[in-house]
């Protein structure tokens, strides 16, 4: 350890780190020297000197939340009721012309405002899946990175894409789809522009083709080759679903978890979003090839989806973390609220035992690491890995009572967002305001390109 550390956050009512033993330190501490968890300690342990102190008297310090599914650019048209009639393909077929207005001030605007939102709600990590690219509107991946680098939040934006429009039998309008060649090589040039493969990165690229019903086979099979030769993850959504189902069904003659597998995508390099319909045998083969699921559980209610088997893909070894996914079916980005709802619906599905808050916390931290190929480096408190850090106040009048156990209060009580937010030992939420000063003139910019995307 540094003789002085950068900061000391110290006697916590808790500390979860979340570590390989889940180790919990009443009266604990976290130190951070250089963007890096230099110490963690209990309330015996002695503390290092540190040039910022912070008390956490009667709060809990988890590690970061990590956030695995995200369509940034959603909040612009954040719940628009036109949209909500039907469940997952007429919403989209409504929203897909609001979307094809995306330009560089949009994507920017909606990743500054997205970002800070998550921030306030525990977030460190996020992944974003952009896959509207309408022509002439830029390079909207380039716009997202921008925010996140001006806020300082760990940002794993993915290239998505859409190939198939509904002339060739696909959901989208033809001015948010691009031809293979296209979307291949815009993808290799982000992923040289901002793919940082050093350890403690801020920024990483992924790939990902949108769904089995808006892009080819071929783009399918190309991606997960180039994802190959450049050592970068793969994303998209899978089994979200029962229409899914049946359009892959008649499509390829196969069911999603065999087209995502004929198309070489069933590995440990792949998370899928949503994973609502796999049947006891498809977890099986999800959970053999390490294949993570990103777990959406506001979204999979508010479109009606379903109630993903999540206890079940963990117990068959698949890597699961937790999505906000976009806030045009979920509304309210929140990782602290997708926690809480994940527990809930574990509940609700396989009874009172099946779930705690422990096992959400995890989902939520560990899990999104392990989806987004970075276990031991974000997800978890020790030493080494990232200095991302939440402080969660457990006082007032919702924790009232609260005496026995800080981990299930944090879920079980609230809403709880977070005093303060630390990502590389710096602060982007301090005493549960953002600290970048830039939000006002932002959520103004907002406001106007929502009404033009809305209009």
């Amino acid at each position: 350890m540094h003789d002085t550390a950068d900061l000391l956050v110290h006697d916590a009512e808790l500390v979860a780190t979340v570590d390989a033993t889940r180790r919990e330190l009443p009266g604990g501490w976290v130190a951070v020297t250089g963007g890096v968890v230099s110490g963690v300690g209990g309330s015996t342990d002695p503390q290092p000197a540190a040039a910022r102190r912070v008390d956490a008297r009667g709060c809990l310090v988890t590690p970061g939340l990590v956030n695995t599914h995200h369509h940034l650019y959603q909040n612009l048209t954040r719940a628009y009721t036109p949209a909500l009639t039907g469940g997952l393909f007429e919403w989209l077929t409504t929203l897909y012309p609001r979307w094809a207005r995306l330009d560089e001030e949009a994507a920017y605007t909606s990743a500054f405002v997205g970002l800070v939102e998550l921030a306030l709600g525990g977030c460190t990590t996020s992944t974003d899946h952009s896959y509207v690219h309408p022509a002439g509107g830029g390079d909207l991946i380039t716009a997202e990175v921008t925010a996140a680098r001006e806020l300082g939040v760990r940002f794993h934006p993915t290239r998505g894409s859409m190939s198939l429009s509904v002339k060739d039998g696909g959901l989208p309008p033809d001015s948010v789809v691009q031809e293979d060649d296209e979307i291949l090589a815009d993808s290799e040039r982000l992923v040289a522009l901002h793919h940082d493969r050093s350890p403690h990165a801020m920024t990483r690229i992924a790939l990902a083709p949108c769904s089995p019903f808006s892009v080819s086979t071929a783009l399918m099979r190309a991606t997960a080759e180039l994802a190959e030769r450049l050592d970068v993850r793969l994303h998209t959504h899978l089994a979200e679903t029962q229409d899914e189902d049946a359009f892959c069904l008649e499509t390829f003659g196969r069911r999603p978890v065999d087209y995502l597998e004929d198309v070489g995508w069933l590995t440990d390099r792949s998370w899928l979003a949503h994973v609502v319909w796999p049947s006891a045998t498809e977890i099986t083969r999800l959970g053999a090839a390490g294949t993570g699921a990103a777990h959406c559980p506001s979204s999979n209610m508010i479109l009606g989806s379903g109630l993903s088997p999540v206890v079940e893909l963990r117990a068959a070894g698949a890597p699961v973390g937790l999505g906000v996914d976009g806030s045009a079916s979920a509304d309210s980005a929140s990782l602290w609220l997708e926690a809480r709802t994940a527990m809930l619906q574990a509940k609700l599905r396989l009874g009172a035992a099946a779930m705690g808050a422990r096992d959400a916390l995890e989902i939520a931290t560990r899990g999104g690491a392990a989806c987004l190929g970075r276990a031991g480096e974000i997800g978890e408190l020790t030493v080494g890995a990232c200095g991302d850090l939440v402080v969660w106040p457990l006082d007032g009048v919702r924790f009232a009572g609260a005496l026995s156990d800080p981990v299930e209060a944090w879920l079980r009580c609230g809403p709880v967002s977070a005093r303060h937010t630390v990502v590389a030992g710096e602060f982007v939420v301090e005493d549960g305001v953002p600290v970048h000063p830039g939000l006002d003139d932002q959520l103004a910019v907002h406001r106007r390109v929502s009404a033009r995307l809305q209009s």
